[in-house]
This record gives structure tokens, sequence and C-alpha cells, in this order.
């Protein structure tokens, strides 16, 4: 007898969550359907469905995001970074307190307290007639960041030799939900030939039709709901061993869109509403925004970033506000709605020379002008930096440029083998744009506060409110 097992699966959601009427509604399809014919299917999130870009998610801190996932019953989860390193460390800890689902997650745990009921390192899950499917999860190794929050992360290879073997003899099907992200994906599937299909996510990859890699079935479903995964298993039950995998992406755009999951979701906005809509400040003048030039609201963030990190300089980009403000009230969601990041402030120390090459790339358009996507940012652009602490002398060039001719710090010229502290956000210590910052031997990273928090401080100072 060949029994056909179903698993249909989310991974990066980032609370896009105008797909999920569509998803959501299709799994809960799909799960009637294979319960009417007595068929065995499984339902799957790879983790980082939150992202506190969303009011949803940051107006009920991901536990809306806990109730859709309860609603469509599904049966095992991993978290991701974006659960992991964006809410605080009691956040995180009682995040999924009522998750109907278990949290497989076996490289994550808490550094000070017993590990929380809903976190299991792996979990075996059993079909009617009796396959056992053993379902590992890891995430991504931001360890650093962990520690801040008062968690440890360890090595996924480490936790795999710990656990492999273990699970496998507990399981007739081994399935890895790995945030991780693909090449560490064909890593694994190399290492640990016991697996059977590999679950990715974290680098937003897709594979429409799997890929298979020494024998393991690898999958990915890409970012934001753009598409869902499938993965269909032959187990002969005479032979007693999988004999067929296959694996499909659905594209959420070709799905029909639920009207009750749609109402889930409006009810959920209304909750968050309640919390994010009260007054914290009130502007006696507007705040403009503009991505191309300083204003005064970021002339003031950029000097706030420098006074709470206690640095040197500070430099952030003026992409990272979306929008004004009106004069009169304002509240919490509107500050969230125009520094939507989850970006922390981070500190490093560069030589003077460093620095120098830090403003003069600040200064390109190649930077400026970029559409930057992901490492917290949630924009359009980077925008022009905002520099404080430092006096920057520029002249134009004959086609219009703008170019860097001498920067001071204390009305002295910058030093070139002095030490200076630079406060900025994490996206430039860990991206591409600024090698200098990312390859600092000494970053201290703020968590959990966010960019937003420091703008709450200015919009409630003195001079505006």
């Amino acid at each position: 007898m060949i029994e056909k097992i179903f698993i249909y699966y989310t991974s990066d959601l980032h609370s896009y969550f105008e797909k999920w009427p569509k998803l959501a509604g299709y799994i809960e399809e799909k799960r009637r359907e294979h319960r009417n014919r007595g068929e065995a299917s499984f339902v799957f999130d790879n983790g980082d469905h939150v992202d506190r870009f969303h009011p949803v998610a940051e107006g009920l801190k991901g536990k809306g995001n806990v109730e859709l996932l309860n609603a469509s019953e599904y049966d095992v989860v991993n978290f991701g970074n974006n659960e992991g390193i964006t809410l605080a460390e009691q956040e995180l800890y009682h995040l999924y307190d009522e998750a109907d689902f278990p949290v497989a997650c076996a490289n994550a745990f808490p550094m000070s307290k017993e590990d929380p009921d809903w976190l299991k390192p792996y979990v075996i899950r059993e079909t009617a007639s009796g396959v056992k499917l053993g379902i590992i999860g890891l995430t991504a190794p931001f360890r650093v960041f962990y520690q801040l929050l008062g968690w440890k992360v360890e090595a996924p290879e480490r936790m795999m030799d710990r656990y492999m073997e273990e699970v496998k003899a507990q399981s007739d099907i081994v399935v890895l939900l790995s945030h991780l992200g693909y090449h560490t994906d064909r890593q694994m599937a190399a290492d640990y030939p016991g697996l059977d299909v590999i679950i990715g996510g974290h680098t937003h990859h897709l594979l429409p039709e799997g890929e298979k890699h020494n024998g393991v079935l690898l999958t990915a479903a890409g970012k934001h709901g753009t598409h869902l995964g499938e993965i269909f298993i032959d187990w002969d039950h005479s032979k007693r061993k999988l004999v067929n995998k296959e694996a499909y992406t659905v594209a959420s755009d070709t799905l029909e869109e639920s009207a009750e999951v749609r109402e889930r979701l409006e009810n959920l906005k209304e909750k968050a509403h309640r919390r994010l809509y009260s007054t914290v400040a009130e502007l006696k003048t507007p705040l403009t925004a503009d991505w191309f030039h300083e204003t005064p609201l970021m002339r003031e963030l950029t000097k706030e970033l420098r006074s709470w990190t206690e640095a040197d300089i500070a430099m952030l980009n003026a992409g990272v506000i979306l929008e004004g403000l009106d004069k009169g009230a304002v509240t919490y969601a509107d500050l969230h709605r125009i520094c939507p990041h989850p970006m922390n402030p981070c500190k490093v120390h560069l030589s003077g020379k460093e620095i120098v090459e830090v403003v003069r790339s600040a200064y390109t358009k190649q930077v400026t002008e970029f559409p930057l996507k992901g490492l917290g940012f949630r924009g359009e652009v980077i925008g022009k930096m905002i520099f404080e602490g430092i006096e920057i002398e520029t002249a134009t060039s004959p086609g219009g440029g703008e170019h860097v001719r001498k920067v001071w710090f204390d009305g002295q010229p910058i030093e070139r083998d002095r030490w200076y502290s630079l406060a900025t956000a994490d996206t430039f210590s860990f991206g591409k744009f600024f090698p200098e910052i990312s390859h600092s031997a000494t970053k201290t990273y703020y968590l959990p506060e966010m960019l937003r928090d420091l703008l709450l401080k200015v919009v409630q100072s003195g001079e505006y409110s």
C-alpha cells in the first residue's frame, strides 16, 4: 500500500498580511479536502512570520501572527530572526504562550530561565496509519543579537549532531525546518543524508519544483507570501520506506481570497489600532521629510542617536524617515508609519582615515539613490546621509556631483590615526555599503531599542512639543 502524505508550508511572510487571506484560505481548504478523503496532511511555518514593520505585528507584538497561525491549524512552527531578535526578551519568551502548536527550534533558548513550554528541539507527528514524521527546527545564529536579548543561539551543526540520530530513531521521515539560508541548506543535505526534506528560508530563495542534493529534497517558497510551498510524499507500507517525494510552489496571486480569513485580519487590525493610537506628543509645528536633503527632523534624530549612544559622531540615512508629521497630536502609530524599520542603534570604532572614507562613500549617488531592500530597512532608497559631530566641506564637480573635500571634528581636521566612535543604524554594520563599518572589530548593538524609540524622544523634546 502506498500512502500519500501532504505537507503545506509558509516561510518569510514578514507580516505581508495582504497575501494571508489567499494563503490561509488555500491551506484551510486543502486540509478539509484531505480530511474528507482520509489523507494525512500537515502545515508548517518556517519563521519570519512576524515583522514589526506592519502595524498589526507592532501593535500586538507578534501575538496577532500567532492567532492567525492558530486559526489555520498549523502543526509546527519555527521562528526566524525577525521573531528572535526584534522582540524584547520577555516578548519572545511569551510570544507563543497561546499557540495551539509547538515551536521546533533546536538551537535557540533562554540564557537565565527554563525553556518556555512551547519551545522544543524537535517534534514528532504521526499519520493515522502510524507513519511518523520527525520535524527539527533551526534558526539563523545571530549570536551577538540574541545574547543582548537574554537568549543563546548555538551553531546549527552542533544541534544537528546532537539530535539527528535521536530523531531518526523515532521517525520514518525526517524534515528540517531550516531558517538558515540556501547555501547552508545544501551543506546540511551533504552532511546529514539521513534527512529526507529540508524546508528552507531566511535568504528568501524560491525553488518552484524543489531541488535534490545528496538525495535530500530542498524546498523553498520565497518571501512576503508571494508563494506557498507544497510537498507530496509517497510512503510504501509494505517496504516501510519513502519511495517518492516532490516539491512545488503555488503563486498566491492565483488563489482565491478567503472572506473568513479577511475578517480575522480586520479584527486584529482593530485590536492593534486601539494599542497604537495613543497620543505620545503634541507638535507645535509640522515636521517634514526629505530623502535627499537634510531636514530638522533628521538632524535632531541623528543628534539624539549620537547622544544616546555617547558616540563621537553619528550618521543616519534620510530615507529612514518615510513621511513627515503634521502639527498637533502625534500617536505611536504615526511614528511607526514614518519609521517602520526593525533597525537598532549600533556603535563602531573607526580610525580617522576610515571615517573620511565612510563620509566620501556616503556622498556618492551609488549610496544615496540605492533602492535598499532587507537588512532591516523597509523604505524605498537609502537617501542622503546626515552626520552629527563632524563638519564636512564639499565641492560640486562640473557634472553636478557633490564630493567631499575636508572633514573636521571639534574644529580640527580628522586625525588619520586617531580612533573615533561612530553611531549609526545596525543595517550598515553588516551591509556592503561601508566596508569600514561592516569590518569593524568593535561593534556595540543596542537592543531591543529601535530607531523609532529615539524618534519618540525627539518629538517629545521641548523643541517640538
